[in-house]
């Protein structure tokens, strides 16, 4: 993908658009959906007719380009309403080359005298030279490279291009592609909003530029980037090969955007005249695309029509200019009403090509591919022409290292074949979590208002208030697509995931008021007759408010006589906004006593605290450590209202192969010690003393306290018991008759003689296995059973582990999985360096607030029904979540399918309703409602996805896959379940183009950085380091993380400290080792870890300012905290370190890792675009990978 190709939009170069009458495409008409009606766009900016004759700034290559014929095409004759003529300008990029002005319709000469831009292009090659290079070229899947998990490596057979090409060859870019890299050098922000559609592989258009501008309102967004293919092996061509006719690469005209060919019809909005320039700076290096810029936006396009970039594979569309225009063949020919496709005009010069055309879509600009590495399977796929466009033949990538089999080098900096030295696709060429991050924060200024159905919220990674006004904070709950598809059909097809994230109890913000909490009286909460909704926004009253008709079923209910109101002329009750269920989206009802557990009100929930005793637990220090914490920790316990007491009671047990509990009632002058030894049959040897009220007994517990670790000092025992000590605390709150939780301390593995006993099963060679799945599986179902049991009671199981080896976490978890609680795991415990984070972590975790005895059903409208359910909960039928503790930190993922068709007037409707009891033990139920989009159109449904959810899904999808699968198989079902996303958008919604074009939808363009991520995870391809105990760590983690956490963990932020100024964060850079400097300090927070990273080469006053310390050896390596200096730096590095801390549910730990530091291996696997020590695929390797997965699904 040439970088000059990327640009255009149009067809690639000269090659008659696709849909135009060409072969292989249907119509456009027809074909995609209105707002992308066959875009007569304006034409490609390069007019076809002679080359220009000034001097064109193509890029360096010597040869002239062959001019085409000419042929007059003006943008403007078709139908294209206004649309400006020529790309517009970029930023101030150095001067345009005659291609980008407008582009009139005389010739354009392609020979002018090319700029010379850091010529990554070599000669070009010769057409014998291309063919023969072409003939075998064909990527085609091979065995799996060392890449990633799922790349084929591209094979190094490509179909001859050359037949194809029998018109003049196109000139391949035999260099690569102008190093994309340069051309984006400065990277565009692929992110921006500017760009609906990216087209990656194009040069990117700039993205900078709010896509506003250009693009039509609806045109869906896309990206489209041409992606670099992965190089093929190969790929180059001589340089000779193309000789003249082709204009050189860097000439080649951008591709003219075909566009031109087609007309815009006239329900495309008229564009803004050219796209608005994008910020070119983007790339300056790169041309821009040229045709895109040329274009009016593109976002009615699809954009793939953008002009997309040509194949990457595919010989330089500049080629066809030239050639085509007489030389065509004839099918190829645009069909005469469209201008030739191709205009001869050389392609901007990058740095000037007009930003793509799309300016909503991002192309790609190859980067450094310079050749983009081919795609494998892109070029081979795609013969030459054949669709219309062509992509520049790229060689082989060099610097790759080679993921893909046929390259050798595909990272690396290969030497490359083609003359000039190659490089791989440009990292800023290609969509980047920052850009769109940032983007997201610059565009929200405003509260976000619920109100609007169907209204995306700001991105996870923005802070903006929310005001509550019918439909549930997304603080509540989050949905992967905000337009949801009317049929089962069109969801099926695309293969979206629908889903909403749910957080019940999420904290919310000190400027945002939690949920009202509204008392109906003895009667209860008013409620649908049929399908028992409760009382929402979404309900009508009708016959004068007398009876109400349910938004979900359409049953029509009385109005209690309590509960009338009349109508205002609007239909709207008057009452309506003093009422919080009328009004808000999310508030709470109190429950009456037929929502209790045996109709009775529950008694106030109880804390018990179960400490191991055996040798390693007091020889590490977590005993006396625990002890000592619980005695302030006590005066915490959570409660409703702060001026009031806890009315939580406590208990203490300590165990190892026996259990031993403990009489601290307040009457007592001494705690009294009960020893059971039979712990095949469990039972509490004490009912009166064992739950107790912490200030009345606090003398007895804190005397208990002081003597727990004395007691046990000297011990000698190392076996312990693990399934009797829940049983234990089971059996407590079954003879309090209360709900409750278990906070359990435990060391190893439980191997004494008990129920529950387990043994080491640890067995790494079953990696990579299909007995691998085994290892995430629990060993026994006697865990199962008790955890069912422990739901039926509202025992929640909270599980602190001090492993020094192999605990099988798998099985210890099942437990507090299955009943909302959560495992922290701190291995090779030491008391120095881990007692912060642990005690921080223990605080948390009892003073949080959390529901007891909770059951969660979500309710949806006709058409759509919750099917499944992920998150750490238990399931007794198909529709109640049960979770006997639900904290405020815990998420619930909820997949919804079809049932039956859902209109685009109603929408679709979610109630979820949790009962719970408080933890002052009040029996409640919380209510959020949600009401979304439906749509019949693909193009809307991808232009209002949330990517971050989407990730969130799959993530949870994957990770309960390996319990039935083994890691690879998942792997490969999410890239293929991806690619169908994407291919279903780049078929149904973008606009025709080349097919060396990476097309993705603006929503979704960083669908492949973070799925890459979520692939390389420790779960689905651990490095050799790994653990079993880690891994299913982990997934459970994982399980029940809502949006914001699943993308720091996957995503890690990235900050730069050179420059801290009070009062804002500096902006972060993205997660790759070649953006870390070595004179810079950087901070990365994974959502689990911090990492402060020092360069080896920081200036002294930094140091001194933040270590105390001048000299880079002085500092320590296994620092975890930083000395409280008094300057300014000191204060605010230690301010944004707690700041983190603070918005994470767990503690993270600081880690100062030294460049060259041995600890730096452990920094670089968060460096996720990178490629990994496991062998997972860099970010650039892994786009390659997904566009030849996509193009297979096209083909």
């Amino acid at each position: 993908m040439n970088v000059n190709q990327h640009t255009p939009m149009a067809s690639p170069y000269g090659q008659p658009q696709p849909g135009y009458g060409q072969s292989g495409y249907a119509p456009l008409d027809g074909g995609y959906p209105a707002p992308y009606a066959p875009y007569n766009g304006p034409g490609s900016a390069y007019q076809p007719g002679a080359p220009p004759q000034g001097p064109s700034r193509g890029p360096p290559t010597s040869v002239p380009p062959p001019v085409s014929a000419p042929q007059s095409y003006n943008q403007y004759s078709h139908s294209q309403g206004d649309i400006q003529n020529g790309p517009q300008p970029m930023i101030p990029a150095p001067q345009r080359s005659a291609a980008t002005q407008p582009y009139s319709q005389g010739a354009m000469n392609l020979s002018g005298a090319q700029l010379s831009y850091q010529q990554h292009y070599g000669p070009l090659p010769t057409v014998q030279q291309v063919t023969n290079q072409m003939t075998g070229m064909q990527i085609s899947p091979g065995p799996p490279t060392p890449a990633g998990p799922g790349y084929a490596p591209p094979h190094s057979s490509q179909p001859p291009v050359s037949t194809t090409y029998s018109a003049a060859p196109p000139p391949s870019y035999t260099q690569a592609p102008p190093p994309v890299s340069s051309a984006p050098t400065q990277s565009p922000p692929l992110g921006g909003p500017a760009v609906s559609q990216q087209y990656y592989g194009g040069p990117p258009p700039p993205t900078q530029q709010p896509f506003s501008t250009s693009i039509p309102p609806t045109s869906q967004q896309q990206a489209t980037y041409s992606a670099p293919q992965p190089p093929s092996s190969q790929q180059t061509f001589p340089p000779s090969s193309y000789s003249g006719s082709m204009p050189p690469p860097s000439q080649a005209p951008a591709p003219p955007v075909s566009q031109p060919q087609q007309s815009f019809p006239s329900t495309q909005p008229p564009f803004s005249s050219a796209p608005p320039p994008v910020s070119q700076p983007a790339f300056i290096s790169g041309p821009p695309n040229l045709a895109q810029g040329s274009f009016p936006p593109r976002a009615s396009l699809p954009p793939s029509q953008p002009g997309s970039f040509p194949p990457p594979g595919q010989p330089p569309t500049s080629t066809p200019s030239a050639q085509y225009p007489g030389s065509m063949p004839p099918q190829q020919q645009p069909p005469a009403s469209h201008p030739s496709a191709y205009h001869s005009g050389p392609p901007p010069p990058r740095g000037q090509m007009p930003p793509t055309s799309m300016s909503q879509t991002t192309h790609l600009p190859p980067g450094p591919l310079q050749q983009p590495p081919s795609q494998p399977g892109i070029q081979g796929s795609y013969s030459a022409q054949q669709n219309g466009a062509f992509g520049q033949v790229r060689g082989p990538q060099p610097g790759y290292p080679g993921p893909y089999p046929g390259q050798p080098n595909y990272g690396a900096p290969a030497p490359s074949p083609a003359p000039p030295a190659q490089k791989r696709l440009d990292p800023d060429s290609i969509p980047s979590p920052i850009q769109v991050i940032e983007d997201d924060k610059a565009k929200c200024t405003e509260p976000f208002t619920t109100g609007i159905r169907g209204q995306a919220p700001p991105l996870v990674t923005t802070n903006f208030q929310v005001k509550d006004q019918g439909n549930a904070s997304p603080r509540f709950i989050r949905c992967t697509a905000y337009n949801m598809p009317c049929t089962a059909d069109m969801a099926k097809q695309s293969q979206v995931p629908l889903a909403a994230v749910i957080k019940p109890l999420a904290t919310l913000p000190p400027d945002e008021t939690p949920p009202y909490l509204v008392d109906h009286g003895e009667g209860g909460p008013i409620r649908c007759n049929r399908c028992k909704a409760y009382m929402c926004p979404y309900m009508q009253f009708i016959e004068g408010g007398r009876r109400f008709q349910c938004g979900f079923c359409s049953c029509v209910t009385e109005v209690p006589p309590h509960y009338f109101q009349h109508l205002d002329h609007t239909g709207k009750r008057m009452d309506c906004y003093d009422r919080p269920e009328l009004s808000l989206g999310s508030y709470e009802f109190l429950a009456t006593v037929d929502y209790c557990k045996n109709n009775k009100l529950p008694q106030p929930p109880a804390f018990i605290f179960l400490i191991d005793v055996s040798y390693n637990a007091v020889k590490s220090g977590m005993v006396s450590i625990v002890c000592q914490e619980l005695k302030t920790l006590l005066d915490f316990l959570p409660r409703e209202n702060p001026e009031l007491d806890s009315v939580v009671r406590v208990g203490f047990v300590t165990y190892n192969k026996v259990l031993h509990f403990y009489n601290v009632k307040s009457s007592l002058a001494q705690p009294q010690m009960l020893v059971v030894s039979d712990v095949s049959d469990m039972f509490v040897p004490l009912l009166d003393g064992f739950l107790v009220n912490v200030n009345e007994s606090r003398l007895v517990i804190e005397s208990l306290l002081d003597q727990i670790p004395e007691m046990f000092a000297d011990t000698r025992e190392t076996e312990t018991v693990f399934g009797p000590v829940i049983q234990a605390g089971l059996e407590a709150l079954k003879a309090a008759d209360c709900a409750g939780k278990l906070f359990v301390f435990h060391t190893s593995l439980p191997i004494a003689e008990a129920p529950g006993k387990l043994k080491n099963r640890e067995d790494k060679k079953l990696i990579g296995t299909d007995k691998e799945k085994s290892l995430f599986q629990p060993q026994v179902s006697f865990y199962n059973t008790l955890a069912k049991e422990c739901v039926a009671q509202g025992c929640c199981v909270d599980l602190f582990l001090f492993p020094n080896q192999y605990v099988d976490v798998a099985t210890l978890g099942v437990v507090p999985v299955s009943t909302g609680g959560s495992v922290y795991k701190y291995t090779y415990f030491q008391a120095q360096s881990d007692q912060e984070r642990f005690l921080n972590d223990l605080r948390r975790d009892v003073q949080k607030l959390v529901g007891f005895d909770a059951v969660m059903r979500v309710r949806t409208s006709t058409g759509i029904r919750a099917t499944d359910f992920f998150g750490s909960f238990f399931m007794s039928n198909t529709t109640d979540v049960e979770l006997a503790g639900l904290d405020c930190d815990k998420a619930i993922t909820v997949e919804f399918k079809h049932d039956d068709k859902l209109s685009e007037e109603t929408g679709a409707l979610m109630q979820c309703a949790v009962l719970y009891t408080s933890c002052s033990g009040q029996r409640r139920l919380r209510i959020h409602n949600m009401a979304v989009n439906c749509c019949s159109q693909l193009a809307d449904l991808y232009r209002n996805c949330e990517t971050d959810t989407i990730i969130n899904y799959l993530a949870k999808y994957a990770f309960r896959g390996v319990l039935n699968s083994p890691a690879k198989t998942v792997r490969d079902t999410l890239v293929n379940q991806s690619a169908q996303i994407l291919a279903c958008y780049r078929k149904n919604c973008a606009s025709p183009s080349s097919a060396g074009q990476l097309i993705l939808p603006e929503c979704m363009k960083l669908l492949p950085v973070y799925l890459n991520c979520v692939l390389k995870s420790d779960v689905l391809l651990p490095g050799a380091d790994v653990s079993c105990d880690d891994r299913a760590y982990l997934r459970q983690l994982i399980s029940c993380m809502d949006v914001a956490e699943t993308h720091v963990f996957f995503y890690p932020r990235l900050l730069p400290l050179t420059k801290l100024e009070s009062g804002s964060l500096p902006v972060a850079v993205r997660d790759s080792e070649e953006r870390l400097s070595k004179g810079g300090v950087y901070l990365l927070e994974t959502g689990l870890h911090l990492f402060l990273w020092v360069g080896a080469s920081v200036q002294q006053e930094l140091l001194l300012s933040m270590f105390g310390t001048a000299s880079f050896s002085q500092i320590e390596p296994s620092l975890t905290s930083l000395p409280v200096l008094d300057n300014p730096i000191s204060q605010r590095l230690r301010e944004i370190i707690d700041s983190f801390r603070a918005q994470r549910s767990r503690y993270m730990k600081l880690m100062v890792v030294k460049q060259e530091d041995r600890a730096e291996l452990i920094f670089k696997h968060f460096l996720v675009e990178d490629k990994s020590a496991s062998g997972g695929a860099s970010y650039v390797d892994f786009l390659c990978h997904m566009h030849k997965e996509i193009r297979q699904l096209l083909s």
